[in-house]
């Protein structure tokens, strides 16, 4: 059985990705700071991936035929747990507590405090094997649902990461779905200096996997990659490589070294909230630093 999809238009999808970062923003107030470039750069992938793609039923947490998320990338929770309030997870005035002293919502998700969270994540490099583990449980148990795990390019140096790759594609997981957020830039510098990634295309499908490549950016381009998947659970494993940009959204965190982790306050804060009220202005790569 082919999961459902719930087919929501472009404009959904791009008020969706606004809220992803406009609620970054609030949250990290809260917090007094925050992940703004990690997530801003994967807020179209996740708008669309849990408005349009996923199978779920937020009243039913564990509902055992829902898709499963992994978010390697663990501290772009933030992001993530305006998502699940908002599809009624749980009551979004929870979010309120972002980080406090005794709250459910830290800075990385914890699935056994966290309605909608499928697994605990922080660590870089892990996702991808818990991920081939959902999926051969899907097989096991002859259910449908499919598994996804987004990753960030930086954490593709763990060799974790492999091995991973490797055995999804010894075991043929088709409903294991990698989604790259390709931004170019990790804590410590650009990727490419740290340790090349690339060529990313041919190195996944040395291990067996059906690749794409977009831009991440254009929700189109996202929506039709997602379409493109095929049904079932056995093939090759799928891996969508988003080509992104970190910070996008906010001309002075575009591709910026300085917003891996920041904190906007006073009159800065107002200006981005503006900023990001517009929606996205075309990237200037020129404005990177």
């Amino acid at each position: 059985m082919k999961p459902e999809r719930n087919n929501v238009s472009l404009s959904v999808l791009e008020e969706k990705a606004k809220f992803i970062r406009t609620e970054t923003v609030r949250l990290s107030r809260i917090a007094g700071a925050g992940h703004y470039s990690s997530t801003f750069s994967c807020a179209e992938l996740l708008a669309t991936l849990y408005y349009d793609q996923m199978r779920l039923e937020p009243g039913q947490p564990q509902w055992p035929e829902r898709d499963r998320f992994v978010m390697s990338k663990g501290h772009a929770a933030i992001g993530l747990y305006p998502v699940l309030a908002d599809l009624g997870f749980f009551d979004p005035s929870e979010l309120d507590t972002y980080t406090r002293l005794g709250s459910s919502y830290g800075d990385h998700p914890d699935m056994k405090k966290v309605k909608g969270i499928d697994f605990s994540s922080g660590s870089l490099g892990h996702g991808l094997s818990i991920g081939v583990g959902m999926a051969l449980a899907a097989r096991m148990t002859q259910r449908d649902y499919r598994t996804h795990v987004m990753l960030g390019d930086g954490e593709l140096s763990e060799g974790q990461i492999w091995e991973a790759a490797n055995s999804a594609g010894h075991f043929g997981l088709q409903n294991l779905v990698a989604i790259v957020d390709r931004n170019g830039l990790s804590i410590d510098g650009h990727t490419e200096d740290i340790m090349t990634v690339e060529p990313m295309e041919d190195r996944f499908a040395a291990f067996g996997w059906e690749v794409q490549r977009i831009d991440g950016h254009d929700l189109n381009a996202v929506r039709e990659a997602f379409a493109r998947l095929p049904s079932g659970r056995d093939g090759r494993p799928q891996v969508i490589i988003a080509d992104t940009v970190k910070g996008r959204g906010v001309a002075h965190m575009e591709m910026s070294l300085d917003w891996h982790v920041g904190n906007l306050v006073g009159e800065d804060y107002d200006a981005v909230m503006a900023e990001l009220e517009v929606g996205l202005k075309p990237f200037e790569p020129e404005s990177m630093v």
